[in-house]
This record gives structure tokens, sequence and C-alpha cells, in this order.
């Protein structure tokens, strides 16, 4: 008896013109992109924090992370609403991105591992590289690419440890 081909879901995105995959049970939502509200001493790829029915969301600059441009706001903008496992803690926040382009589906054994050179990203945050028709697919390890660091700081703009003034500013977007 065959073994059946194990098929994974993911959803990918552009990032400049590289596509990148998270798997899709990481995946929230997708909504467009909208006004951040910008935090006081956060790194530059923390683009700052959106209202989420009612719920203080974090916003990362993807391209900024992986020290490309700073992404600037277009039609196709959007901000994908991560699920990001820290130790034991699962933490929400938000990936801006140039654009989503569709859910895929990979056989496992379609899936190389990471080249060992030739990528702007630290091979630590790349799961593997897939191929669809002739386009190669950078597969993102999500729980990765953040440092506990990091997320400790996510976790603090989420949990509302922020100044008055943006408490204020977050308040009047959500009227």
């Amino acid at each position: 008896m065959a073994e059946e081909a194990k098929i994974i879901q993911f959803l990918t995105f552009k990032l400049d013109d590289e596509v990148f995959a998270i798997h899709i049970e990481k995946i929230r939502e997708v909504l467009e992109f909208t006004t951040v509200t910008r935090m006081p001493r956060t790194p530059e790829f923390m683009r700052g924090v959106i209202n989420l029915r009612g719920s203080v969301v974090p916003v990362i600059d993807m391209k900024q992370k992986f020290g490309m441009s700073y992404t600037e706001k277009a039609v196709d903008t959007c901000v994908i609403i991560l699920e990001v496992v820290m130790e034991s803690d699962k933490v929400i926040l938000g990936a801006m991105v140039d654009s989503v382009n569709e859910v895929m589906e990979l056989e496992k054994s379609a899936i190389e591992p990471p080249p060992k050179i030739g990528t702007q990203l630290s091979n630590e945050f790349i799961e593997g590289i897939g191929k669809q028709d002739e386009q190669f697919i950078i597969i993102l390890d999500i729980d990765k690419i953040f440092s506990a660091d990091e997320l400790a700081m996510v976790i603090d703009m989420k949990d509302g440890r922020m100044s008055l003034e943006v408490e204020e500013e977050m308040a009047v977007l959500h009227y």
C-alpha cells in the first residue's frame, strides 16, 4: 500500500519581488492596510499597533525585519494577522507585506531544505524552499523570526503598557 503524500497549505505573499509563504494554520486573517499608531522607543521594523475589534495588535514591517526597504503603503499592502508561539504562549501580531498572493498546497516532498548561502535572510528563519511552476517560494518558520526580546516587546505593546497618549489615540480609532 503506497503511503499518501503529505500536503501542506501555505499563504503566499510578496516582499519586493520575492515570494514567501507561511503555514496556513499560523494565519488568523488578512486585513487591508489601515492606519497604524506608531509606538515610541521601538525598533524601526515595529510599525506600531492597530485596533482589531477592540484588541491592540502590534504590526511588524516584514521587509524591514528582513533588512529590506521600508514598506510603502500601496493598494495591495496587507497586514497578515499571525499567531506566533513564544515558549508556551501564543502571541498575536500583524505582519505588513506588499501583497498577499494565494493559498497554495505543496507536497512535503516538494520542499527542499534552505540553501546554505545566497539569501538575504538568516537560514534559521527559513523552513525550506518550495517550487510552484518556475517560481521559488521561501517558506518561513514564523515562530523563529522574532527573538524572545522582540516578542516580549510585542506582548508589552499588546498588554497596554503604552503611553496615555497612544491609549487615547487607540480609543479614538475604536469609536
